[in-house]
């Protein structure tokens, strides 16, 4: 896989995870992911708005480990580990 290939698999990535929580949450124009390339994993950060913290990470982490069961199919495809953390905006 090319560096550009693994640009644009990151991107695709992080595209799948915004428009999943911009559905989830009330403030979706809060919504901002972003990425730290590793060699051979990828960490996707989520920021929201405080007050939609709650619905994306759901009861008992329920909505946020289906976010994270989604990502690691779609990364699979990429050939990439995908983390996903989520961050309380300030």
């Amino acid at each position: 896989m090319s560096e550009g290939d693994a640009h644009d698999g990151a991107r695709t990535l992080g595209d799948l995870v915004g428009r999943i929580a911009e559905v989830l949450v009330e403030r979706p124009e809060k919504v901002e992911v972003s990425w730290l390339d590793g060699e051979k994993s990828l960490v996707i950060e989520l920021r929201v708005a405080k007050e939609d913290v709650g619905r994306v990470i759901g009861k008992g982490g329920r909505v946020v480990e289906a976010m994270r069961t989604i990502l690691a199919a779609a990364s699979a495809r990429v050939r990439r580990k995908a983390v996903l953390t989520v961050i309380e905006e300030s």
